[in-house]
């Protein structure tokens, strides 16, 4: 065990812990409130949105699996960064206006809007239940990165004793989420954010000067790895691919409930727009952090005899604790491993809160108990947040890591076909809900046979148009169905003058304000 690392890790891990039950008193409200308790009151100003909206987006997994992916595939692995870029200005048209509605008529989830505007219960509860399946995978994986830090660190991650370390952690987790909500991750984002920028900016000023500088660093790289393969006459092979990805993945992104969630704890609409300006400051981070990848492979730190074991039951998920580990001294090996151990922390407690807002206001209201005080709807939400971290630890225990893995690529696939509902919804009532949620059906059906196809092991699915072999991401092919199914299936209702469904938003709803 190495013990520096570990006190170190350990005190950060105290640190936060305290916080995160501090964070009940800060900016103090009506806990027994869901708006309270799962929105923040809906208060968090442009700072504190911020580095909420980064430690939501920008993960554990996401420190762990990009650079791992650099590591392992090479130039495809910075895909993120597009599509990190692509995200910002399609949010900051967007979302302002879902915020706006969500404010002025009290909703609390993504399905809340949806049944409103397009008067379907079972559209909404198509949306909440995509994006509670999509969310537990995403949750679970946060535990990777914990997981992986805990080995680091000298601890046996097999069996009972190996497991405890991720039970505590989540233990903890869930006492200070039960206690203070959306205040607790909010609080705690600020320290996880500030200690990645630290832990960045160390390796990218410390490493490469003792690997030669970045010019042997990239000479170092398999010429196949520091490329994308170029297209023939007959296939775009990996452009099609990084494209749809990358536009895909932004597309996705904000559709995810804890990222709704997030967006709907801001004060204004305008703190969100301040924050689309300001997150690509989080796109630089990852550019810097996808380029440990190729250090690591630099360095060769899979070939060397002390780092064996760790690759063999991690893999490429190793290569960025192997390279703090190599070349860092153990007290800031601490400080690194405490970033990534916290940065799992924050989004899973967004995500556990999202998923109980969407069960608790789209499942339990609307079809188990419809007259719930607000009282009565905290603790059902506060109970849900327990029963999905629960969840997610037996998910990754109970399953193999890869099963974790593959399922996270299915989220993506399912998370979007939420977007012509929610999205499309936000500028038109064109689209009739009985093609929408056909729409959804249909694009669920396609893209999980498409991921099912390639056996799970991946997201790029290869279509054949006029004797070319396009492959793409599997989730942008599938909405395409969707969208189509959803448009013809809506024009069918009205050709039919089938009757249409109550909007129960206004069209002044729709302006968006400039204040804030």
């Amino acid at each position: 065990m190495n013990a520096i690392a570990t006190f170190v890790f350990v005190l950060f891990f105290i640190g936060v812990t305290i916080l995160g039950f501090i964070a009940a008193h800060w900016r103090r409200g009506d806990l027994a409130h869901l708006e309270e308790w799962g929105l923040g009151g809906r208060r968090f100003g442009t700072i504190v949105t911020w580095f909420l909206l980064g430690g939501d987006l920008y993960t554990a997994y996401t420190f762990v699996a990009v650079p791992a992916l650099v590591f392992g595939a090479g130039a495809t692995g910075f895909f993120a960064l597009p599509y990190t870029i692509l995200i910002y200005p399609f949010a900051f048209v967007v979302f302002p206006k879902l915020w706006t509605i969500a404010k002025r008529h009290g909703y609390v989830t993504s399905a809340d809007f949806i049944h409103a505007r397009y008067g379907s219960r079972m559209l909404a509860l198509a949306i909440a239940l995509t994006g509670i399946v999509a969310t537990m995978p995403y949750i679970a994986l946060q535990l990777v990165g914990i997981e992986v830090v805990i080995g680091a660190l000298g601890f046996d991650t097999t069996g009972f004793v190996g497991d405890l370390p991720l039970i505590i952690a989540f233990a903890i987790l869930a006492a200070y989420t039960y206690t203070s909500g959306l205040r607790a991750p909010a609080m705690i984002a600020v320290v996880k954010d500030v200690l990645i920028y630290v832990t960045i900016g160390a390796a990218i000023i410390w490493i490469p000067p003792q690997l030669g500088g970045f010019g042997h660093i990239f000479s170092a790289v398999p010429p196949a790895k520091l490329l994308l393969k170029a297209p023939d006459v007959s296939s775009l092979n990996g452009y099609s691919a990084y494209a749809t990805l990358a536009v895909g993945s932004a597309l996705a992104l904000f559709l995810y409930p804890h990222s709704v969630t997030a967006i709907l704890s801001s004060s204004s609409g305008n703190t969100i727009r301040r924050n689309m300006a300001m997150l690509p400051a989080y796109s630089l981070v990852l550019g810097l952090l996808a380029l440990l990848g190729f250090m690591a492979l630099a360095a060769g730190v899979k070939d060397m005899p002390e780092f064996a074991p760790y690759f063999q039951a991690f893999g490429p998920n190793f290569a960025v604790p192997a390279l703090f580990l190599h070349f860092f001294p153990s007290w800031f090996v601490g400080v690194a491993f405490a970033a990534i151990g916290i940065g799992a922390l924050v989004p899973a407690a967004i995500m556990s809160i999202a998923a109980a807002n969407l069960y608790t206001r789209n499942i339990h209201k609307e079809f188990v108990n419809r007259n719930m005080t607000h009282e009565q709807e905290t603790n059902i939400a506060k109970l849900v947040s327990l029963i999905v971290k629960v969840g997610a630890v037996a998910f990754i225990l109970g399953l193999p890591l890869t099963y974790a893995i593959q399922l996270q690529l299915l989220g993506g696939i399912w998370i979007i076909q939420t977007l012509p509902a929610i999205v499309l919804g936000l500028y038109t009532r064109m689209l009739d809900y009985r093609g929408l949620l056909l729409g959804w059906a249909v694009g669920i059906a396609t893209g999980t046979w498409m991921a099912v196809s390639l056996k799970l092991a991946g997201s790029i699915y290869t279509i054949h148009i006029g004797g070319y072999a396009i492959p793409g991401y599997a989730a942008v092919w599938s909405l395409v169905v969707n969208l189509v199914v959803a448009v013809v299936v809506s024009w069918l209702v009205r050709v039919t003058g089938m009757k249409h469904a109550e909007d129960r938003t206004r069209p002044e709803d729709y302006l968006d304000p400039v204040e804030g």
